[in-house]
């Protein structure tokens, strides 16, 4: 019975490319609306939703992709960055934070019909108290970043990896603010880990000992 129930949850939370693929976003640059099926009509596409533009952690994933950007420029991958509302998008691009294309989710249904998590305030003010979101705090701290209060709070996104003609090859869903598909993970359902870099790996090892005596 628990493996049966096991596996209908795992069917349940895979995501249908066809019906998110319908769902519409538009343009922080020029406020175009699309479909999101149209990224990964003919290319390979790493679509990351974050969870709230002036979320530092937020921030950071961001400055933490540009380490693999090149790398997907080079072999044709595209980079989408979605958020859950226009609310301090300005901002997000100002700050230069994101090596790629910038969207906002036109409904709420979009992140919902991903299955990506909700917190109300309490936990998501307790889950910035987290190891790892202390670590991260840290790291973002250190780079220089900073965030603002624009926005929904409670929201978290997640990441689809989407090869030409919508072959789902990887979806992450975040479990707290703080949550990152690794870079390596990333390049690796493209068929790129042979591009994960020794100084990639490096900088990842001095992330984990950030400490974790910073608080939010």
């Amino acid at each position: 019975m628990f493996k049966i129930q096991f596996y209908k949850n795992i069917i349940k939370m895979t995501t249908d490319l066809s019906v998110i693929g319908t769902h519409k976003v538009k343009s922080v640059l020029n406020g175009q609306s699309v479909e999101l099926k149209t990224f990964w009509q003919d290319q390979n596409v790493a679509i990351i939703f974050f969870r709230r533009w002036g979320c530092m952690l937020c921030r950071l994933w961001a400055k933490e992709l540009g380490e693999i950007a090149p790398v997907l420029h080079k072999n044709g991958i595209k980079m989408v960055g979605v958020g859950v509302e226009e609310a301090g998008s300005k901002e997000f691009v100002e700050g230069k934070f994101f090596d790629g294309d910038l969207y906002y989710a036109e409904e709420l249904s979009t992140y919902q019909a991903l299955n990506f998590k909700r917190f109300n305030v309490v936990s998501i003010l307790a889950s910035l108290f987290w190891k790892q979101s202390r670590d991260a705090i840290f790291k973002g701290r250190a780079m220089g970043l900073s965030g603002d209060t624009k926005g929904d709070w409670g929201q978290v996104g997640g990441a689809l990896l989407v090869g030409p003609g919508g072959k789902l090859l990887r979806e992450f869903r975040q479990t707290g603010p703080a949550d990152h598909l690794p870079n390596e993970e990333i390049l690796k359902a493209f068929g790129l880990e042979a591009e994960y870099t020794p100084e990639m790996a490096n900088q990842k090892r001095d992330d984990t000992q950030c400490s974790t005596e910073v608080k939010p």
